[in-house]
């Protein structure tokens, strides 16, 4: 099995490949018409795909923060980890890590995937928050129907935790390896409802 230094996923590595990650985003969200400059980059994930590698990357992020939360959903570990210093990134300050252990999907390749932004609003369901999101983004409330022809997927999920109190609809854009999702609470937020 390679090592997490021949996969590129040392942590070392991989904060070393964040700038050409956050241009590919912010290249996503120009395509979407939507402008995050001014929007939290409330944590980035990173996919894996063995157990063993998920492991490895567990413990050795953990000499960036402490683990916010290790919660089961549609049965895997999510792992979220806080960093102890916030990462600074082309404006943007990541406060968490979210590592997902892997399920039965394999990922094409291995590494960021996505980050995901706060567009604070009380929006229960992926309805309510599709109305938030037309009314913050004109040219995407214009442009949901170019999406499918510019190679962009979009997916709309209510994921939650077991003891999660805080509803946190998703949207996620997807394209070429980089997806952007952009939902109403911090991840903060609802890791702090479940322990309410």
């Amino acid at each position: 099995m390679q090592t997490l230094e021949q996969k590129g996923l040392l942590p070392t590595q991989m904060l070393a490949q964040l700038p050409a990650f956050m241009a590919r985003i912010k290249q996503l969200a120009l395509e979407l018409g939507v402008s995050l400059d001014n929007y939290q980059a409330d944590h980035i994930a990173l996919r894996v795909n063995d157990w063993a590698t998920a492991e490895q990357l567990h413990q050795a992020w953990l000499a960036y923060g402490e683990e916010w939360s290790n919660n089961e959903i549609n049965g895997r570990p999510i792992i979220v980890i806080g960093f102890h210093t916030p990462i600074e990134v082309d404006g943007w300050t990541i406060e968490a890590l979210e590592l997902p252990y892997p399920g039965n999907k394999p990922y094409p390749q291995e590494g960021w995937e996505h980050v995901e932004f706060v567009i604070p609003a009380k929006a229960a369901d992926t309805d309510a928050l599709k109305v938030v999101l037309d009314n913050t983004f004109t040219a995407l409330a214009k442009g949901w129907d170019t999406l499918a022809e510019k190679g962009i997927k979009v997916k709309a999920s209510s994921p939650s935790g077991e003891h999660e109190r805080l509803p946190n609809p998703t949207y996620a854009f997807k394209k070429d390896g980089v997806c952007i999702k952009l939902h109403p609470c911090s991840l903060k937020a609802v890791i702090d409802s479940e322990q309410a």
